[in-house]
């Protein structure tokens, strides 16, 4: 399906083959789209060039997420090599391993505040700097989770952030909805991904879910890329704000 046939966009945060950026990044280029790549500094480099070379990007750049000047330099290029964005992805997500188990009382202040920055604030920044290269129609999807709206054993802190991104998605599509612009998120189940390695007991999290969502399965990458090429195209023209579980019905049981 062409369902994004002329389209371009920007992918931010691939880290390897295994990401869930990495899904959403093949199945909107097999729908059509022309996509631009970020990475996290010299050591994602090698990882993530031979993906993106694998979809014909054009672009690829260093973009530390924090670093609001490198955000500036990344829009820059994506002026001059695409003249505009229809699609952003942000696909960042970073907490300090020490508080993803435990208690979660037991984080500091600065790894808080470093977990809200990366997590959370990153996709305000993101959409306030690329506004400008926004096309009317245009669409931009991050990645959150269950553990935004209820306790799950050792995400911590990272179920705060992913708390405030989930609001700042409401928040943005308010800003960004005059303009033709939906903003949204997907609401990923748990797969081994590199973030969610930092986990403790992670493959406790994969057999519980296989076991009690009504689908009785864990999702995969191609589950996540086929709900962002969705919610990118002109299928969901009026799906903004929105939280999209694609999570085989995990968020809906009960016990």
């Amino acid at each position: 399906m062409d369902l994004l046939q002329g389209k371009t966009g920007l992918v931010v945060g691939v880290a390897n083959e295994r990401s869930l950026a990495w899904g959403i990044a093949r199945a909107l280029h097999g729908a059509g789209a022309r996509l631009g790549f970020t990475y996290q500094g010299e050591p994602f480099e090698k990882r993530v060039r031979p993906l993106a070379e694998q979809l014909g990007s054009p672009l690829l750049e260093p973009c530390d997420i924090t670093d609001e000047d490198q955000l500036q330099r990344v829009m820059d290029r994506c002026q001059s090599v695409f003249g505009g964005l229809d699609l952003l992805v942000h696909a960042v997500a970073y907490a300090d391993k020490s508080t993803l188990q435990g208690d979660y009382m037991a984080v500091t202040k600065a790894q808080f505040l470093q977990a809200l920055e990366v997590s959370a604030y990153s996709l305000t920044a993101l959409c306030r700097i690329a506004r400008p290269l926004l096309r009317p129609g245009g669409a931009v999807v991050t990645l959150t989770y269950l553990g935004a709206e209820r306790v799950i054993p050792n995400y911590n802190v990272m179920g705060v952030a992913k708390a405030a991104l989930e609001a700042s998605v409401r928040y943005l599509a308010n800003d960004l909805g005059p303009s033709g612009v939906r903003v949204n998120a997907i609401s990923a189940g748990p797969v081994k991904t590199l973030s969610a390695s930092a986990v403790s007991d992670l493959s406790s999290m994969l057999k519980m879910t296989a076991e009690r969502a009504p689908l009785r399965r864990n999702i995969d990458l191609d589950d996540v890329g086929r709900a962002a090429v969705f919610l990118m195209s002109d299928l969901a023209s009026a799906v903004t704000g929105e939280i999209v579980h694609v999570d085989g019905g995990f968020f809906a049981v009960g016990v």
